[in-house]
Protein backbone atom coordinates (compact mmCIF):
# COMPACT_ATOMS: atom_id res chain seq x y z
CA UNK A 1 0.00 0.00 0.00
CA UNK A 2 1.27 3.48 -0.84
CA UNK A 3 1.34 5.55 2.30
CA UNK A 4 0.26 9.20 2.12
CA UNK A 5 2.72 11.55 3.75
CA UNK A 6 0.05 13.07 5.93
CA UNK A 7 -3.61 12.18 6.06
CA UNK A 8 -5.91 15.14 5.46
CA UNK A 9 -9.16 15.44 7.36
CA UNK A 10 -11.51 18.41 7.89
CA UNK A 11 -10.02 18.96 11.38
CA UNK A 12 -6.44 18.47 10.22
CA UNK A 13 -5.74 21.78 8.46
CA UNK A 14 -2.35 22.35 6.82
CA UNK A 15 -0.06 24.30 9.13
CA UNK A 16 3.54 25.42 9.39
CA UNK A 17 4.26 24.00 12.83
CA UNK A 18 7.91 22.99 13.16
CA UNK A 19 10.32 22.16 15.96
CA UNK A 20 12.55 24.99 14.76
CA UNK A 21 9.82 27.54 15.46
CA UNK A 22 9.10 26.29 18.97
CA UNK A 23 10.98 27.80 21.88
CA UNK A 24 12.59 24.93 23.78
CA UNK A 25 14.09 26.23 27.00
CA UNK A 26 16.54 24.20 29.07
CA UNK A 27 13.74 22.39 30.91
CA UNK A 28 12.30 21.07 27.64
CA UNK A 29 15.39 20.16 25.62
CA UNK A 30 15.02 16.45 26.44
CA UNK A 31 11.47 16.58 25.09
CA UNK A 32 12.69 17.72 21.67
CA UNK A 33 14.96 14.68 21.42
CA UNK A 34 12.15 12.37 22.55
CA UNK A 35 9.79 13.70 19.89
CA UNK A 36 12.40 13.06 17.21
CA UNK A 37 12.95 9.51 18.46
CA UNK A 38 11.20 6.28 17.52
CA UNK A 39 9.52 5.16 20.73
CA UNK A 40 5.90 5.66 21.70
CA UNK A 41 5.49 8.75 23.84
CA UNK A 42 3.02 10.30 26.25
CA UNK A 43 3.32 14.09 26.43
CA UNK A 44 1.59 15.92 29.25
CA UNK A 45 1.49 19.47 30.59
CA UNK A 46 -0.86 22.27 31.60
CA UNK A 47 -3.38 23.62 29.11
CA UNK A 48 -2.09 25.91 26.35
CA UNK A 49 1.60 25.24 26.88
CA UNK A 50 2.21 23.99 23.32
CA UNK A 51 1.30 20.28 23.25
CA UNK A 52 -0.98 20.53 20.21
CA UNK A 53 1.61 22.57 18.34
CA UNK A 54 4.28 19.95 19.01
CA UNK A 55 2.07 17.07 17.86
CA UNK A 56 1.39 18.90 14.60
CA UNK A 57 5.09 19.74 14.28
CA UNK A 58 5.83 16.03 14.69
CA UNK A 59 3.49 15.16 11.82
CA UNK A 60 5.25 17.75 9.65
CA UNK A 61 8.64 16.38 10.74
CA UNK A 62 7.60 12.90 9.58
CA UNK A 63 6.23 14.23 6.30
CA UNK A 64 9.58 15.82 5.49
CA UNK A 65 11.09 12.33 5.81
CA UNK A 66 8.48 10.92 3.41
CA UNK A 67 6.77 9.13 6.28
CA UNK A 68 3.04 9.00 6.89
CA UNK A 69 1.28 10.63 9.81
CA UNK A 70 -2.01 11.87 11.19
CA UNK A 71 -2.90 14.38 13.91
CA UNK A 72 -6.12 13.61 15.81
CA UNK A 73 -7.47 16.25 18.23
CA UNK A 74 -9.94 14.33 20.37
CA UNK A 75 -11.72 17.47 21.55
CA UNK A 76 -13.07 17.70 17.98
CA UNK A 77 -13.41 13.98 17.27
CA UNK A 78 -14.79 12.24 20.32
CA UNK A 79 -18.39 12.66 19.14
CA UNK A 80 -17.66 11.44 15.60
CA UNK A 81 -17.33 7.76 16.46
CA UNK A 82 -14.57 5.30 17.20
CA UNK A 83 -14.49 4.10 13.58
CA UNK A 84 -12.22 7.11 12.87
CA UNK A 85 -9.24 5.28 14.33
CA UNK A 86 -9.81 1.96 12.61
CA UNK A 87 -7.13 0.78 10.17
CA UNK A 88 -4.70 3.61 10.97
CA UNK A 89 -1.97 1.27 12.16
CA UNK A 90 -0.38 1.18 8.69
CA UNK A 91 0.83 4.76 9.21
CA UNK A 92 4.27 5.65 10.55
CA UNK A 93 3.01 7.84 13.39
CA UNK A 94 -0.35 8.69 14.94
CA UNK A 95 -0.53 11.78 17.18
CA UNK A 96 -3.54 11.78 19.49
CA UNK A 97 -4.30 15.00 21.35
CA UNK A 98 -6.25 15.09 24.65
CA UNK A 99 -6.41 11.33 25.18
CA UNK A 100 -7.84 11.89 28.68
CA UNK A 101 -11.16 12.96 27.12
CA UNK A 102 -12.08 9.34 26.37
CA UNK A 103 -11.85 8.24 30.02
CA UNK A 104 -15.06 6.42 31.06
CA UNK A 105 -16.20 6.08 27.43
CA UNK A 106 -16.19 2.31 27.05
CA UNK A 107 -16.33 2.24 23.24
CA UNK A 108 -13.46 4.68 22.84
CA UNK A 109 -11.36 3.01 25.52
CA UNK A 110 -11.68 -0.34 23.75
CA UNK A 111 -10.90 1.34 20.42
CA UNK A 112 -7.70 2.93 21.75
CA UNK A 113 -6.66 -0.32 23.44
CA UNK A 114 -7.08 -2.17 20.13
CA UNK A 115 -5.22 0.58 18.28
CA UNK A 116 -2.26 0.27 20.66
CA UNK A 117 -2.16 -3.49 20.08
CA UNK A 118 -2.40 -3.09 16.30
CA UNK A 119 0.36 -0.47 16.29
CA UNK A 120 2.64 -2.73 18.30
CA UNK A 121 2.27 -5.32 15.53
CA UNK A 122 2.68 -2.89 12.63
CA UNK A 123 5.45 -0.79 14.25
CA UNK A 124 3.38 2.38 13.96
CA UNK A 125 4.51 4.96 16.49
CA UNK A 126 1.92 6.44 18.86
CA UNK A 127 2.23 9.83 20.54
CA UNK A 128 -0.44 10.83 23.04
CA UNK A 129 -0.96 14.15 24.78
CA UNK A 130 -2.94 15.18 27.82
CA UNK A 131 -3.19 17.92 30.40
CA UNK A 132 -2.95 15.11 32.98
CA UNK A 133 -0.11 12.85 33.98
CA UNK A 134 -1.06 9.36 32.68
CA UNK A 135 -1.15 8.05 36.26
CA UNK A 136 -4.03 10.45 37.00
CA UNK A 137 -6.31 9.50 34.08
CA UNK A 138 -9.16 7.34 35.30
CA UNK A 139 -9.60 4.84 32.48
CA UNK A 140 -12.22 2.23 33.33
CA UNK A 141 -10.53 -0.38 31.14
CA UNK A 142 -7.67 -1.56 33.35
CA UNK A 143 -5.78 -3.10 30.44
CA UNK A 144 -5.78 0.27 28.67
CA UNK A 145 -4.62 2.05 31.83
CA UNK A 146 -1.78 -0.45 32.16
CA UNK A 147 -0.70 -0.03 28.53
CA UNK A 148 -0.78 3.76 28.73
CA UNK A 149 1.29 3.81 31.91
CA UNK A 150 3.96 1.66 30.27
CA UNK A 151 4.52 4.25 27.53
CA UNK A 152 7.40 6.65 28.17
CA UNK A 153 5.91 9.87 29.46
CA UNK A 154 7.49 13.29 29.57
CA UNK A 155 6.26 16.65 30.81
CA UNK A 156 6.16 19.81 28.72
CA UNK A 157 6.98 22.62 31.14
CA UNK A 158 5.39 26.03 30.55
CA UNK A 159 7.55 29.04 29.78
CA UNK A 160 8.25 30.93 32.99
CA UNK A 161 7.56 34.66 33.27
CA UNK A 162 11.26 35.51 33.33
CA UNK A 163 11.75 33.73 29.99
CA UNK A 164 8.83 35.30 28.13
CA UNK A 165 11.00 38.03 26.61
CA UNK A 166 13.56 35.59 25.20
CA UNK A 167 10.79 33.29 23.99
CA UNK A 168 9.03 36.09 22.10
CA UNK A 169 12.31 37.29 20.58
CA UNK A 170 13.01 33.77 19.37
CA UNK A 171 9.51 33.29 17.95
CA UNK A 172 9.44 36.68 16.21
CA UNK A 173 12.85 36.04 14.65
CA UNK A 174 11.86 32.56 13.46
CA UNK A 175 8.71 34.00 11.83
CA UNK A 176 10.51 37.05 10.40
CA UNK A 177 8.28 39.40 12.41
CA UNK A 178 10.01 42.67 13.20
CA UNK A 179 9.43 43.54 16.87
CA UNK A 180 12.04 45.51 18.79
CA UNK A 181 12.74 45.04 22.48
CA UNK A 182 10.58 48.09 23.17
CA UNK A 183 7.51 46.58 21.51
CA UNK A 184 8.09 43.17 23.09
CA UNK A 185 8.44 44.68 26.57
CA UNK A 186 5.27 46.71 26.06
CA UNK A 187 3.38 43.66 24.88
CA UNK A 188 4.44 41.60 27.91
CA UNK A 189 3.71 44.44 30.33
CA UNK A 190 0.23 45.30 29.10
CA UNK A 191 -1.24 41.95 28.11
CA UNK A 192 -1.80 38.56 29.72
CA UNK A 193 1.46 36.87 30.67
CA UNK A 194 0.50 33.69 28.85
CA UNK A 195 2.58 32.43 25.93
CA UNK A 196 -0.49 31.15 24.06
CA UNK A 197 -2.23 34.52 24.42
CA UNK A 198 0.91 36.44 23.47
CA UNK A 199 1.35 34.30 20.37
CA UNK A 200 -2.25 34.97 19.32
CA UNK A 201 -1.55 38.70 19.66
CA UNK A 202 1.64 38.40 17.62
CA UNK A 203 -0.23 36.52 14.89
CA UNK A 204 -2.88 39.25 14.84
CA UNK A 205 -0.22 41.96 14.70
CA UNK A 206 1.57 40.25 11.84
CA UNK A 207 -1.66 39.81 9.87
CA UNK A 208 -2.85 43.36 10.50
CA UNK A 209 0.57 44.78 9.67
CA UNK A 210 0.64 43.03 6.29
CA UNK A 211 -2.96 43.89 5.43
CA UNK A 212 -2.68 47.56 6.40
CA UNK A 213 0.97 47.88 5.35
CA UNK A 214 1.76 49.39 8.73
CA UNK A 215 4.87 48.82 10.77
CA UNK A 216 4.28 47.06 14.09
CA UNK A 217 4.51 49.84 16.67
CA UNK A 218 3.19 50.40 20.18
CA UNK A 219 0.09 52.27 18.88
CA UNK A 220 -0.73 49.26 16.69
CA UNK A 221 -0.17 46.90 19.63
CA UNK A 222 -2.58 49.03 21.69
CA UNK A 223 -5.20 48.70 18.96
CA UNK A 224 -4.91 44.91 18.83
CA UNK A 225 -4.85 44.41 22.59
CA UNK A 226 -7.91 46.62 23.08
CA UNK A 227 -9.96 44.89 20.35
Amino acid sequence: MNKPKQLTFPWNKPNKSTYNNFYFDKKNLALKNSLKGNDDLFLYGINQCGKSYLLQATCNFYSLQNKSSVYMPFKDLINKGVSLIESLEYLDVICIDDIDLIASDKEWEIGIFNLINDCMTSNCRLIFSSSLNPSKINFELKDLSSRIKKIDHIELFPISDNELTEALKFICKSRSINLTNREINYLITYSKRSISYLLSIIDSLDKHSMESKRKITIPLIKEIIEC
